[in-house]
């Protein structure tokens, strides 16, 4: 049952990858508006699930507060290297960038994130089915606005909205191959969910402060900054609503 639950949760964040199409229906500012809801939530959901669910779960299971934090700590610094490395192909104001080579540079980077956040989902699933949750509703809420961005990257970039829809879903299955891997070598490998709940910890808290926060800085307008923070608070008390049901 539990293989199951994390097989759908992995599907449906596949499945996300066609959101992109929902960004063309709306106007600029609409979806401006709906998109900093999604990265407020995203940021504090992500925070939640790392404090309120992953790094609770890591310390019952190892038991050692020193491995826990540093296992959280090496996880943070291998998102920040991974990141580095495959993502280097954001472009900021007043940089040069070459789009179309960053477009395939883009699936590739997406695809690999997608293979990790599938082995979290997997691992998470064979812990416990409530943590599974847990964990897919905070994935699933950072990959929404993800997906929009990365659709516009490769429209950006040059390619028609059919293949572009087509291969961002092609990189976002790579998420249920991960699922199946994390869950069939949790089951065989003892202790590999034990280490990566804090793995995962530091992914998230990476996420987070790095690139969705930061976003949310950017906002001057007072009622922006007050809308964004509000849902980002609403994210954190919906994975500490989670994590008191499944006490329950």
């Amino acid at each position: 049952m539990n293989f199951i639950f994390a097989i759908s949760s992995s599907i449906i964040i596949s499945l996300i990858s066609f959101i992109g199409a929902v960004s063309l229906l709306m106007s600029e500012s609409l979806f401006k508006k709906i998109l900093l809801i999604f990265v407020a939530f995203s940021a504090g959901s992500l925070i939640g699930g790392a404090f309120l669910h992953l790094l609770p779960e890591g310390l019952e299971k190892l038991g050692n507060y020193n491995l826990t934090f540093l296992i959280t700590i090496i996880g943070l610094t291998l998102f920040f290297i991974m990141e580095k490395f495959l993502f280097w192909h954001h472009c900021h104001k007043g940089g040069k960038c070459d789009v179309h080579s960053f477009t395939y540079m883009n699936l590739i980077g997406d695809g690999v994130h997608n293979f990790i956040d599938g082995i979290i989902i997997g691992v998470s699933f064979y812990v416990d089915i409530k943590l599974g949750i847990a964990t897919s509703i905070a994935i699933i809420f950072h990959e929404i606005p993800q997906e929009l961005g990365d659709f516009g990257v490769l429209i950006y970039g040059g390619m028609k909205k059919a293949k572009a829809l087509f291969l961002n879903f092609i990189s976002a299955t790579t998420a249920i191959l991960g699922t199946v891997i994390g869950f069939f070598f949790s089951s065989h490998a003892t202790g590999f969910a034990n280490f990566l709940m804090p793995f995962a910890a530091g992914g998230f808290i990476y996420i987070a402060s790095s690139d969705l926060i930061p976003e949310l800085h950017r906002q001057i307008d007072t009622k922006k900054s007050l809308i964004s923070i509000l849902f980002f608070i609403i994210g954190i008390c919906f994975m500490y609503i989670l994590k008191i049901l499944g006490t329950e």
